[in-house]
């Protein structure tokens, strides 16, 4: 009899405690209901990776988009590209108000400043190649402003990184000295544009080219790479973005040996 009744009064009590433990699941903050995910850190890790590895691609992606997309689009309508900056600004805040959609706002608010660069001299002083790097600092303020306060560290280090192979490119064009081709492209008919390119690439293919072009792919794959190894969002953006420039570069000379 006795048995019996401590039996039931354990089963009750068995339920009371699964019925509370269901009810204060339902009011677990984030904070607690993240640490509860963590105790099982499989499913959290893979979202986790996966997301990485999808900002490296993206940060991929949105360099080339500048360079094949907003540039003919710039030399045709520069108004046009220059307000795009805005709507680029305002999505990326849209997207950040949202926690599922913060990263992706995050990383288009840095491309944003790479944009709006773009917009401004393929627009008004691609004439003048001069001009290309202080344009593109344009967006440095504002990211180092953001890094110091720890906001934004994905997309402001992947215009970082943007910005670091957009300068080592234009070293480049100052060393080999192809500044000079570079303004009259600028400046002739597309139909004219072909032997311009065949004598820059006869500049690259010199002994003096091919040895800074050897050591500042090997400086851009080196920024590149030894960032992925901290696992790290921001970092991935960085390196993406550094890497890309390596595929832009080659493309161009490819499209250069082809003319």
């Amino acid at each position: 009899m006795i048995n019996n009744t401590l039996f039931s009064y354990n089963a009750s009590n068995t339920a009371i405690d699964k019925e509370l433990s269901v009810k204060n699941a339902g009011n677990l903050g984030i904070e607690e209901l993240e640490s509860t995910l963590s105790a099982s850190p499989s499913l959290p890790l893979l979202i986790s990776s996966r997301q990485t590895w999808l900002v490296l691609a993206a940060a991929v992606f949105l360099v080339s988009v500048p360079v094949f997309i907003e540039a003919p689009l710039v030399r045709s309508l520069p108004s046009l590209s220059l307000a795009m900056t805005g709507f680029w600004v305002w999505l990326s805040f849209r997207l950040m108000s949202r926690p599922a959609t913060y990263l992706w706002g995050d990383l288009l608010l840095g491309f944003s400043w790479s944009w709006l660069a773009g917009a401004i001299y393929w627009g008004w002083l691609r004439w003048e190649p001069a001009w290309h790097l202080p344009v593109e600092f344009i967006g440095l303020p504002f990211a180092c402003w953001c890094l110091v306060r720890n906001w934004c560290k994905v997309g402001n280090w992947f215009y970082l990184g943007s910005l670091f192979g957009t300068v080592l490119t234009d070293v480049y064009f100052y060393i080999v000295d192809l500044m000079p081709y570079w303004r009259q492209i600028m400046r002739v008919e597309p139909d004219s544009v072909s032997p311009i390119l065949q004598a820059a690439v006869t500049q690259v293919r010199t002994p003096w080219g091919q040895a800074w072009a050897v050591a500042l792919a090997l400086i851009l794959l080196t920024a590149g790479i030894l960032p992925l190894r901290n696992q790290q969002r921001h970092w991935f953006a960085f390196g993406g973005a550094v890497l890309s420039t390596i595929l832009v570069d080659s493309l161009f000379l490819l499209a250069a040996l082809i003319a």
